[in-house]
């Protein structure tokens, strides 16, 4: 009997067609039924089949004893055909798993671990624990500045921070399939992640990275100082080609169709709609992201609109201040509808000519961890300058109101505001925040990381110091990192 518990996904209740209830499949004939409900009791007392096996466990049932069968024999065979549907499997992060198994109903993708005979006589001889406590600063370690190397500092501290991309480190799950791994980007960034939760309390020097940076991303070689937002998807896009041999060539659901970890967490989908003005025919595509480009006031593209909360109302967990732009202001734009304008018309294809058009941005689907980069640095043939308005982020943001389907069920008369948070999918936290200090041509990158709920830590390269919540939130802000509420845990 195959134990392949993601196959195990199409496998529905033959009598209530659900996937939970502990679902059980006869050993006699093709037919699945709940435990819970009794439904693979009947069908046993019906037909008299009296095995079954547990698609969750894989353990045997015998309805004649009412009870399960251990037989070693059985639970080895259990075991190694566990192990070879795993292997066919790319890695899905502890929770991700948890929370897929807890909707799917198909178990936890991992066995337990058992230590082998050398292990237990470590654990022996080597009593002391390391015990994480609120107070706790492992994970905290600052970094060198090699020379202008601030950008790529606070973009390694926002990535070391990223609750499952520790996880996926730290668990050990990167396996290499490059020729040289000592090429390997992602390698690299196992041993940073080892380097940083060490309890070593010396800055850490980079050097390694950086060379591979050079190597990989040759537009970022040499000691000028590089724009952080740069680094970001330079680094995420390398460390997406080296992950290749993660993902064990399974299509993922992401508009990337990518399984590995990088697309996991941070690769979201972009819906654009173009909509013609003639015929009111809508033109839909969808595009992986991996940030969104917010612009600011002060910028040379006109910005519109302030939020209707600017007399002091809360939007979005946002506290107004009257003239205060915040990050839901800069959503609004970026998913408000453009019109386009007459010079540049579409070929519409109910029309069959070339039409004006309105385009509208919204989120089709949302990465565990969203990313916003807002635009602080124009260029532009007239000028180049550095845009210093103050831009108010909350420390949790909802983007219900930004999602496709809310659109559409705002166009069908259907919307409403999601009353339940608990089982709101669409929130999120705060956990990185990087800032520019300077001008232009002459600054500084420094960011402030989340170590646990509520405790914050601002790093400037080597120097790590405590950071309130306020000096968070009233920051200039130029990256801000947020992760799934539902996913993370401590």
């Amino acid at each position: 009997v195959s134990l392949s518990l993601f196959q195990a996904k199409s496998c529905i209740c033959h009598m209530c067609g659900a996937h939970l209830n502990r679902l059980h499949s006869c050993l006699y004939c093709v037919f699945f039924g709940c435990f819970t409900k009794k439904h693979i009791h009947e069908h046993a007392k019906t037909k008299r089949h009296n095995l079954a096996i547990d698609l969750l466990y894989g353990g045997i049932y015998c309805f004649m004893c009412q009870d399960y069968i251990y037989d070693k024999d059985m639970e080895q065979i259990a075991k190694e055909e566990q192990r070879k549907a795993w292997k066919l499997q790319a890695f899905t992060p502890t929770v991700v798993s948890h929370y897929q198994c807890t909707m799917t109903g198909i178990g936890e993708k991992y066995s337990t671990w058992e230590p082998t005979k050398r292990e237990l006589e470590l654990l022996r001889h080597n009593p002391k624990r390391r015990k994480i406590t609120t107070n706790c600063t492992i994970g905290l370690r600052g970094l060198i500045n090699l020379g202008n190397t601030c950008f790529m500092n606070c973009i390694v501290q926002a990535l070391t921070h990223t609750p499952l991309l520790r996880d996926f480190f730290l668990s050990d799950r990167h396996k290499c399939e490059m020729q040289s791994p000592s090429s390997c980007l992602v390698c690299e960034m196992s041993t940073l992640f080892q380097e940083f939760y060490s309890g070593h309390r010396s800055p850490h020097i980079p050097y390694r990275l950086l060379h591979l940076v050079w190597t990989h991303a040759r537009h970022l070689a040499g000691y000028e100082q590089q724009d952080a937002h740069e680094f970001l998807i330079a680094a995420l896009d390398v460390l997406h080609r080296h992950c290749k041999g993660d993902d064990n060539g399974k299509k993922a659901n992401n508009p990337n169709h990518c399984n590995c970890i990088i697309d996991q967490i941070f690769t979201g989908g972009l819906q654009s709609d173009v909509t013609c003005q003639v015929c009111h025919g809508v033109s839909t595509t969808i595009d992986p992201f991996w940030d969104i480009s917010l612009d600011l006031p002060g910028s040379s593209t006109p910005f519109w609109p302030l939020s209707p909360g600017s007399d002091g109302s809360v939007v979005n967990g946002e506290s107004h201040v009257s003239g205060t732009t915040t990050l839901t202001d800069c959503l609004r734009r970026f998913t408000r509808p453009e019109h386009l304008g007459s010079s540049a018309k579409i070929k519409c294809s109910g029309c069959h000519s070339y039409q004006e058009s309105t385009k509208q941005l919204t989120m089709k689907k949302l990465p565990i961890v969203a990313c916003f980069h807002l635009k602080r640095f124009e260029h532009s043939a007239k000028l180049r300058r550095k845009i210093t308005t103050y831009v108010s982020f909350p420390l949790e943001l909802d983007m219900t109101p930004f999602m496709a389907s809310s659109k559409e069920s705002r166009m069908n008369g259907q919307y409403q505001q999601p009353t339940d948070s608990l089982n709101n999918d669409n929130k999120y936290s705060l956990f990185a925040v990087v800032n520019h200090q300077g001008t232009l041509e002459s600054g500084h990158y420094t960011s402030f990381i989340r170590q646990h709920k509520d405790q914050w830590f601002k790093c400037d390269d080597a120097i790590i110091t405590k950071a309130s919540i306020k000096d968070v939130l009233d920051s200039e802000g130029y990256l801000l990192f947020y992760h799934k509420q539902f996913l993370e845990y401590e």
